[in-house]
């Protein structure tokens, strides 16, 4: 038996599943803020609702298999498809523009690398029932609003038009998408090989904004995201069929494994399902490479993954004492845990806090109950006071 992950599967300890926590929360908070609503879907769906969606790579990474009763069905790919399914299957219900937020893991069979997994969460916002521009720059405001909130400064928010792309093949447009990836030069190659002239990749080097794409990116400056940010880049294609309209990545400056998160306008997708058109425009944002850079460039708070308080047990004839003061903290709402074996040495208890990066210790022992007070030691500077139980209270307060 092999006592490991499957390859491209991730086991995530406290400590790295806490600062996950952290980048969820924040982000769901900046969603919540813009009107946005939590949706889940199943992690299977039929086959057939998810192939032909995402062109012949995406069919070819997706993980499909018969069930136990015989029917086709395949793991969830990424998590638009279902929610255009939801909006077909529930149009009667929902109340549109539908803004919703999706955070859940998604699979793909894919070669892993820095940054890419078979499994993986997905951090999705999505407005549906809109062409209006208006949706497209609420999206970019979000998006910058995100970002900034997790503590990036220095980022671009990449930005183009699929329509610029219509009268090429889905083929070219997918060669095109690597330049930034194989250059120029191989772009050009590849192009000619299928019978694409290498005026074509000129003319989209030269390109202007679309009238759709400056009123969108108008409005986003209107709605705070600095015009700084916001780049035109006529070669940004996207590999997935579906898009029909504006096309956004992210790039974080100095971050070179790749984009943090894309997205774009699918005003046809939802159609397949719902029997009539409902446009959509929606990004997800890369949270695996978002930990990745936040990792690189120390953007986690120190307080992410340190538990708050431990109180010890200094002798088994101390445990009532300390079972105590432990409830007394918790009805303060202060996060604490107390050492679960009352007979352990006290040396064995601190080493445990430092394990487990515990930043503040209480004991309550012979010395502190005869004068009334408990000692408070910080594990960080390994200075320690005595005080009353109500000055502990207004102290953990402040911190």
């Amino acid at each position: 038996m092999l006592v490991q992950t499957l390859k491209g599967f991730r086991d995530f300890l406290p400590q790295e599943a806490k600062k996950r926590q952290y980048v969820i929360q924040t982000l769901k908070k900046v969603f919540e803020s813009y009107g946005f609503e939590p949706l889940e879907t199943p992690a299977l769906e039929y086959k057939e609702i998810l192939t032909g969606k995402y062109g012949d790579e995406g069919d070819k990474l997706m993980y499909t298999f018969q069930d136990n009763g015989g029917r086709d069905v395949a793991l969830r790919y990424d998590q638009t498809v279902p929610l255009a399914r939801v909006v077909a299957q529930y149009q009667n219900e929902l109340s549109l523009p539908f803004k919703r937020f999706q955070i859940q893991p998604v699979w793909r069979a894919e070669n892993t690398q820095r940054g890419r997994f078979r499994e993986f969460l997905q951090c999705d916002i999505d407005i549906c029932g809109t062409k209006s521009s208006l949706s497209d720059a609420e999206l970019l405001s979000l998006i910058y609003k995100g970002y900034s909130s997790l503590g990036f400064e220095s980022f671009k928010i990449l930005v183009n038009d699929r329509d610029l792309f219509k009268n090429l093949a889905q083929k070219a447009i997918t060669i095109i998408d690597k330049i930034k990836k194989i250059g120029e030069e191989e772009v050009i190659k590849e192009l000619q090989e299928i019978g694409v002239s290498s005026e074509v990749l000129e003319e989209l080097l030269s390109a202007q904004k679309t009238d759709s794409l400056q009123d969108i990116t108008s409005q986003a400056v209107l709605l705070g995201v600095p015009e700084s940010i916001l780049v035109f880049e006529p070669t940004l294609a996207r590999g997935l069929d579906y898009y029909t309209g504006i096309i956004i990545e992210v790039e974080i400056d100095g971050y070179t494994v790749g984009s943090v998160g894309g997205g774009g306008r699918y005003d046809n997708l939802i159609g397949m399902f719902a029997g009539k058109d409902i446009p959509a425009v929606g990004f997800a944002f890369g949270f695996d490479r978002i930990m990745d850079a936040m990792e690189e460039k120390n953007l986690f708070p120190s307080s992410v993954g340190n538990d708050d308080i431990l109180v010890t047990i200094f002798s088994p004839e101390y445990l009532e004492d300390s079972l105590s003061l432990l409830s007394t903290l918790r009805e303060n709402n202060i996060t604490a845990q107390i050492y679960l074996d009352p007979q352990v040495k006290m040396e064995k208890q601190l080493k445990y806090a430092d394990q487990k990066n515990i930043s503040y210790v209480l004991i309550l022992g012979p010395e502190e109950k005869e004068k009334n007070r408990v000692t408070f030691k910080n594990m960080k500077t390994r200075e320690q006071i005595q005080r009353s139980l109500q000055e502990i209270l207004q102290l953990l307060a402040k911190n």
